[in-house]
């Protein structure tokens, strides 16, 4: 006589139990490792948080409107002076504008720092394009060393057109450098490759 197999809920073995939860659990352990980087595109694409987009063309269009932007400079556990070379500007709307952030390592070994950043008031980020930025990549500096760090940016023309922001004048860009505790080498990170550096 063949012993019988133990049922679970409506008719299902311990075995088919044992198995669902288990592939529950993985798929939750995967999307928990998926969700940052996930929500870092859903920022990307949609502006969301004050998150800024990230392009390779300058706008086709400049209007005749103009907007002032602010630059803020944080620093979060690292040994840096880091500061805007400019406090605020004012643009045309669809312009492209270079400006210039500083960093200063006041340590006595190299350190290694990457950039957040976000814009407020943060339904603006959909709108606020960057060309070319140091947040991009890592930075490091060595004792002493100092550094410019460009900022390419423009403001959307469709800014305009959002019921949102209609009354909006002044858009601050805010950046905090984080140490980065395991830099990627300069040959994979591009960190380094085509800065203009000065040591005072």
């Amino acid at each position: 006589m063949s012993a019988s197999v133990k049922q679970g809920p409506k008719g299902w073995s311990n075995t088919a139990i044992a198995i669902a939860c288990l592939a529950f659990f993985s798929g939750m352990i995967g999307l928990a490792y998926a969700s940052v980087p996930l929500y870092q595109l859903f920022c990307q694409v949609t502006g969301y948080g004050g998150t800024t987009q990230r392009t390779q063309q300058a706008s086709a269009q400049v209007l005749d409107e103009t907007i002032n932007v602010r630059f803020d400079a944080n620093t979060n556990g690292i040994g840096w002076e880091f500061k805007p070379k400019q406090r605020q500007v004012q643009v045309k709307i669809g312009e492209t504008v270079q400006i210039a952030y500083e960093a200063r390592n006041f340590g006595s070994a190299p350190s290694t720092g990457t950039a957040t950043f976000n814009v407020t008031p943060q339904a603006a980020g959909a709108y606020f394009n960057k060309i070319e930025c140091f947040c991009f990549t890592e930075t490091t500096l060595g004792p002493g060393e100092s550094l410019d760090m460009p900022v390419v940016f423009f403001i959307d023309p469709e800014i305009v057109d959002a019921p949102e922001l209609k009354n909006i004048k002044t858009i601050t860009l805010s950046y905090t450098f984080f140490p980065v505790d395991d830099p990627q080498p300069v040959a994979q990170s591009g960190a380094g490759a085509d800065r203009t550096t000065t040591i005072r």
